[in-house]
Protein backbone atom coordinates (compact mmCIF):
# COMPACT_ATOMS: atom_id res chain seq x y z
CA UNK A 1 0.00 0.00 0.00
CA UNK A 2 1.61 3.15 -1.17
CA UNK A 3 2.05 5.61 1.25
CA UNK A 4 0.71 9.38 1.64
CA UNK A 5 3.43 10.99 0.35
CA UNK A 6 3.96 8.57 -2.44
CA UNK A 7 0.00 9.67 -3.24
CA UNK A 8 0.24 12.94 -3.00
CA UNK A 9 3.28 12.93 -5.46
CA UNK A 10 1.35 10.96 -7.54
CA UNK A 11 -1.54 12.91 -8.00
CA UNK A 12 0.58 16.30 -7.97
CA UNK A 13 2.84 15.41 -10.80
CA UNK A 14 -0.61 14.51 -12.60
CA UNK A 15 -1.78 17.85 -12.19
CA UNK A 16 1.52 19.59 -13.29
CA UNK A 17 1.28 16.89 -16.72
CA UNK A 18 -2.09 18.52 -17.11
CA UNK A 19 -1.21 21.78 -16.05
CA UNK A 20 -1.67 23.78 -19.79
CA UNK A 21 -4.81 22.12 -20.32
CA UNK A 22 -6.34 23.28 -16.62
CA UNK A 23 -4.96 26.71 -17.48
CA UNK A 24 -6.63 26.94 -20.65
CA UNK A 25 -9.84 26.39 -19.12
CA UNK A 26 -9.70 29.18 -16.84
CA UNK A 27 -9.02 31.37 -19.33
CA UNK A 28 -11.38 30.34 -21.65
CA UNK A 29 -13.98 30.94 -18.95
CA UNK A 30 -12.70 34.12 -18.15
CA UNK A 31 -12.98 35.26 -21.24
CA UNK A 32 -16.76 34.41 -21.81
CA UNK A 33 -18.12 35.63 -17.80
CA UNK A 34 -21.94 34.92 -17.26
CA UNK A 35 -23.77 35.81 -14.08
CA UNK A 36 -25.41 33.99 -11.79
CA UNK A 37 -28.04 31.06 -13.05
CA UNK A 38 -27.29 31.86 -16.67
CA UNK A 39 -23.46 30.19 -16.86
CA UNK A 40 -24.07 27.75 -19.26
CA UNK A 41 -21.06 28.21 -21.51
CA UNK A 42 -18.94 27.40 -18.22
CA UNK A 43 -21.58 24.78 -17.32
CA UNK A 44 -21.00 23.10 -20.93
CA UNK A 45 -16.88 23.52 -20.14
CA UNK A 46 -17.26 21.67 -17.21
CA UNK A 47 -19.34 19.39 -18.28
CA UNK A 48 -16.86 18.53 -21.43
CA UNK A 49 -14.14 17.90 -19.43
CA UNK A 50 -15.51 15.78 -17.33
CA UNK A 51 -16.86 13.68 -20.65
CA UNK A 52 -13.00 13.62 -21.86
CA UNK A 53 -11.44 12.66 -18.47
CA UNK A 54 -14.38 9.71 -18.05
CA UNK A 55 -16.22 11.14 -15.15
CA UNK A 56 -19.72 10.36 -14.53
CA UNK A 57 -21.85 13.91 -14.29
CA UNK A 58 -25.04 15.34 -13.95
CA UNK A 59 -26.15 18.62 -14.89
CA UNK A 60 -29.06 20.86 -14.78
CA UNK A 61 -28.39 21.39 -11.23
CA UNK A 62 -30.06 24.33 -9.81
CA UNK A 63 -30.50 25.61 -13.33
CA UNK A 64 -26.77 25.52 -14.51
CA UNK A 65 -24.89 23.49 -11.62
CA UNK A 66 -22.77 20.29 -12.90
CA UNK A 67 -22.20 17.36 -10.16
CA UNK A 68 -19.45 14.68 -10.73
CA UNK A 69 -18.34 11.69 -8.72
CA UNK A 70 -15.14 9.56 -8.15
CA UNK A 71 -15.36 6.90 -6.65
CA UNK A 72 -12.64 5.25 -4.13
CA UNK A 73 -11.78 1.44 -2.95
CA UNK A 74 -14.72 0.90 -0.02
CA UNK A 75 -17.07 2.78 2.08
CA UNK A 76 -16.26 6.12 3.40
CA UNK A 77 -17.24 9.72 3.65
CA UNK A 78 -17.56 11.89 0.91
CA UNK A 79 -15.55 14.89 0.45
CA UNK A 80 -17.12 17.49 -1.83
CA UNK A 81 -14.76 20.01 -4.02
CA UNK A 82 -16.45 23.33 -4.94
CA UNK A 83 -15.89 25.38 -7.78
CA UNK A 84 -18.48 28.64 -8.53
CA UNK A 85 -19.21 29.54 -11.55
CA UNK A 86 -20.84 33.04 -12.26
CA UNK A 87 -18.94 36.17 -12.40
CA UNK A 88 -19.70 40.09 -11.58
CA UNK A 89 -20.94 42.26 -14.02
CA UNK A 90 -18.13 45.32 -14.35
CA UNK A 91 -18.72 46.84 -18.20
CA UNK A 92 -15.46 48.57 -17.96
CA UNK A 93 -13.37 45.32 -16.95
CA UNK A 94 -11.03 45.20 -19.77
CA UNK A 95 -12.41 41.02 -20.18
CA UNK A 96 -15.78 41.92 -19.28
CA UNK A 97 -18.38 40.15 -21.94
CA UNK A 98 -19.06 43.03 -24.71
CA UNK A 99 -22.91 42.09 -24.67
CA UNK A 100 -23.63 41.47 -21.06
CA UNK A 101 -20.49 43.35 -19.06
CA UNK A 102 -20.26 40.50 -16.91
CA UNK A 103 -16.25 39.98 -15.69
CA UNK A 104 -14.60 37.27 -13.55
CA UNK A 105 -13.76 40.17 -11.02
CA UNK A 106 -13.43 37.71 -7.90
CA UNK A 107 -12.22 35.12 -9.56
CA UNK A 108 -14.21 32.63 -10.03
CA UNK A 109 -12.98 31.19 -13.11
CA UNK A 110 -9.86 30.35 -10.99
CA UNK A 111 -12.15 28.34 -8.98
CA UNK A 112 -13.04 26.28 -11.64
CA UNK A 113 -9.80 25.70 -13.09
CA UNK A 114 -8.61 24.60 -9.83
CA UNK A 115 -12.05 22.38 -9.71
CA UNK A 116 -10.91 20.63 -12.85
CA UNK A 117 -7.13 20.44 -11.74
CA UNK A 118 -8.17 18.62 -8.63
CA UNK A 119 -10.61 16.27 -10.57
CA UNK A 120 -7.99 15.77 -13.48
CA UNK A 121 -5.48 14.68 -10.71
CA UNK A 122 -7.32 12.26 -8.84
CA UNK A 123 -8.70 10.46 -11.80
CA UNK A 124 -5.33 10.20 -13.99
CA UNK A 125 -2.96 9.38 -11.31
CA UNK A 126 -4.53 5.99 -10.30
CA UNK A 127 -4.86 7.01 -6.53
CA UNK A 128 -8.55 6.51 -6.30
CA UNK A 129 -7.76 2.55 -5.60
CA UNK A 130 -6.27 3.73 -2.32
CA UNK A 131 -9.31 5.72 -0.91
CA UNK A 132 -11.98 5.15 1.38
CA UNK A 133 -14.92 7.44 0.61
CA UNK A 134 -15.82 9.85 -2.47
CA UNK A 135 -15.48 12.82 -3.83
CA UNK A 136 -18.28 15.30 -5.02
CA UNK A 137 -17.05 17.31 -7.70
CA UNK A 138 -19.12 20.24 -8.02
CA UNK A 139 -19.50 23.48 -10.17
CA UNK A 140 -21.92 25.73 -8.61
CA UNK A 141 -24.17 28.57 -9.63
CA UNK A 142 -25.06 31.87 -8.57
CA UNK A 143 -22.52 32.78 -5.72
CA UNK A 144 -22.43 36.46 -6.18
CA UNK A 145 -25.76 37.88 -4.83
CA UNK A 146 -26.34 39.98 -8.05
CA UNK A 147 -29.64 40.63 -10.69
CA UNK A 148 -31.83 40.25 -7.31
CA UNK A 149 -34.91 40.93 -9.56
CA UNK A 150 -34.06 38.50 -12.24
CA UNK A 151 -33.05 35.90 -9.68
CA UNK A 152 -36.72 36.77 -7.63
CA UNK A 153 -38.59 36.64 -10.94
CA UNK A 154 -37.12 33.13 -11.38
CA UNK A 155 -38.32 32.20 -7.77
CA UNK A 156 -41.66 33.93 -8.51
CA UNK A 157 -41.76 31.42 -11.47
CA UNK A 158 -41.19 28.76 -9.61
CA UNK A 159 -37.66 27.78 -10.90
CA UNK A 160 -35.42 28.83 -7.95
CA UNK A 161 -36.67 28.18 -4.09
CA UNK A 162 -33.43 30.52 -3.48
CA UNK A 163 -32.03 33.18 -5.08
CA UNK A 164 -28.09 31.76 -3.98
CA UNK A 165 -26.64 28.50 -5.59
CA UNK A 166 -25.69 26.47 -2.48
CA UNK A 167 -28.59 26.78 -0.67
CA UNK A 168 -30.51 25.80 -3.53
CA UNK A 169 -28.63 22.97 -4.06
CA UNK A 170 -29.26 22.30 -0.06
CA UNK A 171 -32.69 22.30 -0.99
CA UNK A 172 -32.78 20.18 -4.23
CA UNK A 173 -30.29 17.64 -1.75
CA UNK A 174 -27.27 17.94 -3.76
CA UNK A 175 -25.49 17.95 -0.77
CA UNK A 176 -26.92 14.87 0.97
CA UNK A 177 -24.49 12.49 0.22
CA UNK A 178 -21.72 14.88 1.03
CA UNK A 179 -20.43 15.00 4.16
CA UNK A 180 -17.74 18.16 3.91
CA UNK A 181 -16.81 20.54 1.94
CA UNK A 182 -13.38 22.34 0.48
CA UNK A 183 -12.46 25.28 -1.97
CA UNK A 184 -10.59 27.81 -2.14
CA UNK A 185 -10.85 31.68 -3.06
CA UNK A 186 -8.23 33.68 -5.15
CA UNK A 187 -7.04 37.05 -3.94
CA UNK A 188 -3.45 39.52 -4.37
CA UNK A 189 -0.25 38.73 -3.55
CA UNK A 190 0.14 39.96 0.29
CA UNK A 191 4.07 40.07 1.89
CA UNK A 192 5.04 37.85 -0.81
CA UNK A 193 3.33 35.07 0.60
CA UNK A 194 1.18 33.18 -1.88
CA UNK A 195 -1.30 30.75 -0.03
CA UNK A 196 -3.17 30.11 3.19
CA UNK A 197 -6.72 29.59 4.55
CA UNK A 198 -8.57 31.81 5.64
CA UNK A 199 -8.78 31.64 9.84
CA UNK A 200 -11.71 32.73 11.36
CA UNK A 201 -15.32 33.86 9.95
CA UNK A 202 -16.88 35.95 7.74
CA UNK A 203 -20.88 37.66 7.60
CA UNK A 204 -24.13 36.41 6.89
CA UNK A 205 -26.85 38.56 4.65
CA UNK A 206 -30.51 38.96 3.86
CA UNK A 207 -31.41 40.95 0.46
CA UNK A 208 -34.17 43.26 -0.03
CA UNK A 209 -35.55 44.36 -3.09
CA UNK A 210 -37.72 47.79 -2.38
CA UNK A 211 -39.94 49.47 -4.41
CA UNK A 212 -41.35 52.96 -4.07
CA UNK A 213 -44.92 53.56 -5.59
CA UNK A 214 -45.92 57.16 -6.24
CA UNK A 215 -48.34 59.56 -8.35
CA UNK A 216 -47.06 60.77 -11.48
CA UNK A 217 -47.45 64.23 -12.97
CA UNK A 218 -46.06 66.42 -15.12
CA UNK A 219 -42.50 67.85 -13.49
CA UNK A 220 -43.04 71.03 -14.49
CA UNK A 221 -46.55 71.93 -14.90
CA UNK A 222 -47.92 70.82 -11.94
CA UNK A 223 -45.92 68.73 -9.76
CA UNK A 224 -47.95 69.01 -6.67
CA UNK A 225 -50.56 66.81 -8.11
CA UNK A 226 -48.02 63.69 -7.74
CA UNK A 227 -46.27 62.06 -5.37
CA UNK A 228 -42.36 61.87 -6.02
CA UNK A 229 -40.98 58.11 -5.32
CA UNK A 230 -38.09 59.22 -5.61
CA UNK A 231 -38.03 61.50 -2.66
CA UNK A 232 -39.15 58.59 -0.33
CA UNK A 233 -35.81 56.87 -1.58
CA UNK A 234 -33.96 59.50 -1.27
CA UNK A 235 -35.33 60.29 2.58
CA UNK A 236 -35.29 56.66 3.58
CA UNK A 237 -30.79 56.28 2.41
CA UNK A 238 -30.76 59.51 4.43
CA UNK A 239 -32.72 57.55 7.38
CA UNK A 240 -30.40 54.35 6.96
CA UNK A 241 -27.73 56.58 7.02
CA UNK A 242 -28.48 58.26 10.47
CA UNK A 243 -28.84 54.44 11.69
CA UNK A 244 -25.42 53.93 11.27
CA UNK A 245 -23.76 54.45 14.43
CA UNK A 246 -26.64 52.46 16.60
CA UNK A 247 -24.77 49.23 14.56
CA UNK A 248 -22.06 47.43 17.22
CA UNK A 249 -18.56 47.72 15.93
CA UNK A 250 -18.38 44.14 17.02
CA UNK A 251 -21.53 43.25 14.87
CA UNK A 252 -19.75 43.97 11.44
CA UNK A 253 -23.01 45.61 9.94
CA UNK A 254 -22.57 46.27 6.34
CA UNK A 255 -25.77 48.12 4.53
CA UNK A 256 -25.55 49.38 1.11
CA UNK A 257 -28.11 50.12 -1.14
CA UNK A 258 -28.40 51.20 -4.86
CA UNK A 259 -31.02 52.89 -7.06
CA UNK A 260 -32.12 50.38 -9.84
CA UNK A 261 -34.83 52.72 -10.86
CA UNK A 262 -35.19 56.33 -10.26
CA UNK A 263 -38.19 57.47 -12.66
CA UNK A 264 -39.27 57.07 -16.39
CA UNK A 265 -38.27 60.19 -17.75
CA UNK A 266 -37.10 64.16 -16.35
CA UNK A 267 -40.48 65.41 -17.49
CA UNK A 268 -42.44 63.52 -14.81
CA UNK A 269 -42.46 62.92 -11.31
CA UNK A 270 -41.25 59.98 -10.38
CA UNK A 271 -43.91 57.30 -9.81
CA UNK A 272 -41.78 54.16 -9.65
CA UNK A 273 -38.63 53.87 -8.17
CA UNK A 274 -36.61 51.09 -7.03
CA UNK A 275 -33.91 49.90 -4.88
CA UNK A 276 -32.02 47.14 -3.86
CA UNK A 277 -29.51 46.28 -0.65
CA UNK A 278 -28.21 44.42 1.65
CA UNK A 279 -28.52 43.51 5.29
CA UNK A 280 -24.98 42.01 6.60
CA UNK A 281 -23.77 41.03 9.95
CA UNK A 282 -21.50 38.78 11.80
CA UNK A 283 -24.57 36.80 13.80
CA UNK A 284 -28.60 35.97 12.55
CA UNK A 285 -28.93 38.40 15.75
CA UNK A 286 -26.74 41.16 14.36
CA UNK A 287 -28.44 41.27 10.86
CA UNK A 288 -32.06 40.76 12.42
CA UNK A 289 -31.93 44.02 14.33
CA UNK A 290 -30.61 45.98 11.84
CA UNK A 291 -32.75 44.78 8.92
CA UNK A 292 -35.51 45.69 11.08
CA UNK A 293 -34.02 49.61 11.48
CA UNK A 294 -33.58 49.26 7.44
CA UNK A 295 -37.20 48.80 7.67
CA UNK A 296 -38.13 51.67 9.43
CA UNK A 297 -36.50 53.61 7.67
CA UNK A 298 -37.81 52.64 4.32
CA UNK A 299 -41.21 53.10 5.58
CA UNK A 300 -40.22 56.23 6.61
CA UNK A 301 -39.47 57.70 3.50
CA UNK A 302 -42.73 56.17 2.22
CA UNK A 303 -44.49 58.05 4.94
CA UNK A 304 -42.85 61.12 4.61
CA UNK A 305 -43.91 62.20 0.90
CA UNK A 306 -47.64 59.91 0.93
CA UNK A 307 -46.14 57.25 -0.82
CA UNK A 308 -46.32 53.88 -0.65
CA UNK A 309 -43.16 51.05 -0.46
CA UNK A 310 -43.63 47.46 -0.84
CA UNK A 311 -40.39 45.47 0.99
CA UNK A 312 -39.55 42.08 -0.22
CA UNK A 313 -36.99 40.80 2.10
CA UNK A 314 -35.18 37.35 0.50
CA UNK A 315 -33.05 35.00 2.19
CA UNK A 316 -29.25 35.89 1.78
CA UNK A 317 -26.54 33.68 3.15
CA UNK A 318 -25.61 32.42 6.56
CA UNK A 319 -23.12 33.89 8.54
CA UNK A 320 -20.03 31.44 8.12
CA UNK A 321 -17.16 29.85 10.38
CA UNK A 322 -14.33 28.01 9.27
CA UNK A 323 -13.60 24.38 10.51
CA UNK A 324 -10.61 24.27 12.41
CA UNK A 325 -9.70 21.05 11.00
CA UNK A 326 -9.88 21.46 7.38
CA UNK A 327 -8.45 24.61 7.85
CA UNK A 328 -5.01 23.52 9.24
CA UNK A 329 -4.88 20.65 6.72
CA UNK A 330 -5.38 23.33 4.04
CA UNK A 331 -2.24 24.88 5.96
CA UNK A 332 -0.41 22.29 6.22
CA UNK A 333 -0.12 20.79 2.23
CA UNK A 334 0.49 24.23 1.16
CA UNK A 335 3.15 24.40 3.15
CA UNK A 336 4.77 20.65 2.52
CA UNK A 337 3.83 21.87 -1.09
CA UNK A 338 5.37 25.74 -1.38
CA UNK A 339 7.72 26.12 1.91
CA UNK A 340 6.65 28.00 4.91
CA UNK A 341 8.01 30.91 4.35
CA UNK A 342 4.94 31.56 0.53
CA UNK A 343 1.94 30.44 3.30
CA UNK A 344 0.13 33.19 4.98
CA UNK A 345 -0.07 32.50 8.77
CA UNK A 346 -3.70 31.21 10.09
CA UNK A 347 -5.48 33.76 12.09
CA UNK A 348 -8.43 31.98 14.12
CA UNK A 349 -9.96 34.94 14.54
CA UNK A 350 -10.08 36.75 11.57
CA UNK A 351 -13.36 38.06 10.38
CA UNK A 352 -14.73 39.12 6.85
CA UNK A 353 -17.52 41.15 6.48
CA UNK A 354 -18.19 40.07 3.00
CA UNK A 355 -20.60 37.10 2.78
CA UNK A 356 -20.43 33.92 0.93
CA UNK A 357 -22.81 31.23 0.55
CA UNK A 358 -20.64 28.52 1.97
CA UNK A 359 -21.89 29.75 5.44
CA UNK A 360 -25.15 27.95 4.24
CA UNK A 361 -23.28 24.68 3.56
CA UNK A 362 -21.04 25.17 7.02
CA UNK A 363 -24.22 24.90 8.81
CA UNK A 364 -24.72 21.84 7.88
CA UNK A 365 -21.08 20.19 7.49
CA UNK A 366 -17.48 20.78 7.75
CA UNK A 367 -16.37 23.65 5.38
CA UNK A 368 -13.21 25.50 4.19
CA UNK A 369 -12.43 28.02 2.32
CA UNK A 370 -8.69 28.38 1.37
CA UNK A 371 -6.89 31.38 -0.01
CA UNK A 372 -4.79 31.16 -3.27
CA UNK A 373 -2.91 34.47 -4.62
CA UNK A 374 -2.16 34.86 -8.59
CA UNK A 375 -4.58 38.13 -9.08
CA UNK A 376 -3.80 41.71 -9.18
CA UNK A 377 -6.30 44.73 -8.59
CA UNK A 378 -8.69 44.99 -6.00
CA UNK A 379 -11.53 41.98 -5.83
CA UNK A 380 -14.94 43.26 -7.42
CA UNK A 381 -13.16 45.95 -9.05
CA UNK A 382 -12.58 46.49 -12.79
CA UNK A 383 -8.77 46.57 -12.48
CA UNK A 384 -8.70 42.38 -10.80
CA UNK A 385 -6.93 40.06 -13.27
CA UNK A 386 -5.73 36.97 -12.89
CA UNK A 387 -1.73 37.11 -13.64
CA UNK A 388 -0.23 34.00 -12.25
CA UNK A 389 -2.40 31.02 -13.24
CA UNK A 390 -0.14 28.59 -11.36
CA UNK A 391 -0.32 30.73 -8.02
CA UNK A 392 -3.96 30.94 -8.48
CA UNK A 393 -4.74 27.72 -9.68
CA UNK A 394 -2.65 24.68 -10.23
CA UNK A 395 -1.23 25.18 -6.80
CA UNK A 396 -4.60 25.35 -5.03
CA UNK A 397 -5.52 22.37 -7.09
CA UNK A 398 -2.48 20.21 -5.62
CA UNK A 399 -3.35 21.73 -2.17
CA UNK A 400 -6.57 20.19 -2.02
CA UNK A 401 -5.51 16.90 -3.69
CA UNK A 402 -3.19 16.55 -1.26
CA UNK A 403 -6.02 17.42 1.18
CA UNK A 404 -7.85 14.59 0.09
CA UNK A 405 -5.68 12.04 -0.22
CA UNK A 406 -5.07 13.30 4.21
CA UNK A 407 -8.72 12.70 4.51
CA UNK A 408 -9.80 9.48 2.80
CA UNK A 409 -6.51 7.37 2.94
CA UNK A 410 -5.80 4.92 5.65
CA UNK A 411 -9.06 4.11 5.29
CA UNK A 412 -10.72 7.34 5.92
CA UNK A 413 -9.39 7.82 9.38
CA UNK A 414 -8.96 11.48 9.19
CA UNK A 415 -11.86 12.45 7.53
CA UNK A 416 -13.82 10.58 10.46
CA UNK A 417 -11.77 12.11 13.00
CA UNK A 418 -12.67 15.78 11.29
CA UNK A 419 -16.70 14.58 11.44
CA UNK A 420 -16.14 12.94 14.68
CA UNK A 421 -15.07 16.63 16.29
CA UNK A 422 -17.83 18.68 14.47
CA UNK A 423 -21.24 18.84 15.09
CA UNK A 424 -23.04 21.53 12.53
CA UNK A 425 -25.10 24.28 13.71
CA UNK A 426 -28.30 22.98 12.16
CA UNK A 427 -29.60 19.89 10.65
CA UNK A 428 -30.34 20.10 7.29
CA UNK A 429 -34.33 20.68 7.79
CA UNK A 430 -33.07 23.48 10.48
CA UNK A 431 -31.84 25.35 7.73
CA UNK A 432 -34.21 25.25 5.12
CA UNK A 433 -37.01 25.94 7.77
CA UNK A 434 -34.89 29.19 9.10
CA UNK A 435 -34.44 30.63 5.60
CA UNK A 436 -37.74 30.05 4.04
CA UNK A 437 -38.52 32.14 7.61
CA UNK A 438 -36.73 35.19 6.06
CA UNK A 439 -38.84 35.35 3.06
CA UNK A 440 -41.67 37.79 3.59
CA UNK A 441 -43.28 40.78 1.05
CA UNK A 442 -44.68 43.62 3.33
CA UNK A 443 -46.47 46.94 1.49
CA UNK A 444 -47.00 49.88 3.43
CA UNK A 445 -48.52 53.35 3.20
CA UNK A 446 -51.85 52.79 1.50
CA UNK A 447 -54.03 55.58 2.47
CA UNK A 448 -57.19 54.01 1.04
CA UNK A 449 -60.03 53.71 3.08
CA UNK A 450 -60.24 50.36 2.80
CA UNK A 451 -56.73 49.91 3.91
CA UNK A 452 -55.46 52.68 5.97
CA UNK A 453 -51.58 52.95 6.65
CA UNK A 454 -52.12 51.20 9.81
CA UNK A 455 -53.25 48.28 8.74
CA UNK A 456 -51.01 47.80 5.84
CA UNK A 457 -48.38 45.62 6.84
CA UNK A 458 -47.50 41.64 6.04
CA UNK A 459 -48.91 40.69 2.03
CA UNK A 460 -47.07 37.07 1.83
Amino acid sequence: MPTKNELKKKVCEEIERRADEIIAAAKAIANNAETGFREVETAKLVAQTFTRAGIEYRDGLAITGVKGMLNGNGAGPTVAVLGELDALTIPDHPQAHPETGAAHACGHNGQIGMLLGVALGLKGSGVLSSLSGNIALMAVPAEEYIEIEYRNGLRQEGKLSFLGGKPELIKLGEFDDVDMAIMAHNGTIKEGRVSGARGGSSNGTVAKQIEFIGRSAHAGAAPEKGINALNAANIALAAIHAQRETFKDADTVRVHPIITKGGQSVNAVPADVRMETFVRGKTIEAITDANAKVDRALRAGAMAVGAKVRITTLPGYMPMTANPELRDLFRDNAVSLLGEDKVIPIDPTAHAAGSTDLGDLGHIMPVICGFAAGAIGTAHGNDFIMEDYTLAVINPAKIMAMMIIDLLADGASCAKDVLAKNKPPMTKAQYLESMEALLKVEEYGDDSEDNPPEQAGVIL
